[in-house]
């Protein structure tokens, strides 16, 4: 049958692909728009697999609230290029996803490409963007946190995003609170909240360094599990969150000025979502 200009724009207006593309797939459908969408995924999926070795270092990361505030969801969706990256289309993709991942909270990031947008499924939706703009695309983060009070911050250009999660609110207001929390670890990537949370193997390693230290030094055998100690705990101190001096008054700690907010207030979880 003949395809006019007319079904292009069309199948065009319905799936987002160029005009040659929407032709091509309508003229090989003979005129079923189904069959022709389903012939654009096709394509997709080709171009998808054909860029499966592709590093995606740009990209944007996506946060969303309940209303109480009691619980983040956190998306990265990585891209090859930042001129993508900026893509309207990418945009609200990566919101159309962050939407399926509040509704629905999958497991983990399969489970969230196998909900669904509409009619078809995340990775489907994916696939479709790919084959339109022929460059590889991936969920690379897909987080959860609960909490009294859950709070995001977006930095960077929408390239790194922290949710923090704080105990202790006694009713308080504490958004701002969060947000500068959230600052605080987005400059300075703290590795926990607290020297209690820092991973065994990183205290051991950090250890075996002071000590090489301080033979390196000099220093009196005697004395080294001692010196070694010491830069343990400067290395608590530079490194984990409520132990870090607040880079907005230097003159004390991340835990001393959440206690200042309000008496007892904490953190008891952050995630801090880095793109690039």
């Amino acid at each position: 049958m003949a395809i006019t200009a007319k079904d292009v724009n069309k199948l065009r207006q319905m799936t987002g692909a160029g005009m040659m593309d929407c032709k091509k797939a309508l003229t090989e459908a003979d005129g079923d728009f189904d069959q022709a969408i389903d012939l654009l995924r096709k394509k997709g999926q080709k171009v998808s697999a054909s860029r499966a070795d592709r590093e995606v270092t740009e990209g944007s990361v996506f946060v969303k609230t309940n209303a109480e505030g009691t619980k983040g969801i956190l998306i990265a969706l990585n891209c090859e290029t930042d001129f993508v990256g900026k893509n309207e289309e990418f945009l609200n993709l990566g919101n159309a996803i962050l939407d399926v991942a509040f509704d629905k909270a999958p497991a983990n990031v399969e489970a969230l490409k196998a909900e669904k947008i509409g009619d078809v499924t995340v990775e489907e939706k994916i696939t479709e963007l790919v084959g339109k703009i022929g460059e590889k695309i991936e969920i690379s983060e897909y987080i959860i946190v609960d909490g009294e009070a859950v709070v995001p911050y977006i930095h960077a250009g929408s390239k790194l995003g922290v949710l923090v999660s704080l105990k202790g609110v006694n009713g308080a207001d504490v958004q701002e609170a969060g947000k500068d929390v959230g600052m605080q670890i987005a400059a300075m990537n703290p590795v926990a909240v607290d020297k209690e949370g820092v991973d065994a193997s990183t205290v051991e390693k950090e250890l075996e360094i002071g000590k090489e230290q301080a033979r390196a030094e000099g220093k009196p055998e005697a004395i080294i599990e001692k010196i070694a100690a010491g830069k343990l705990e400067r290395f608590y101190k530079d490194n984990t969150l409520l132990n870090q001096q607040f880079v907005k008054d230097s003159s004390v700690t991340v835990a001393k000025y959440l206690d200042t907010v309000s008496k007892g207030l904490t953190v008891s979880e952050f995630k801090r979502v880095s793109i690039g």
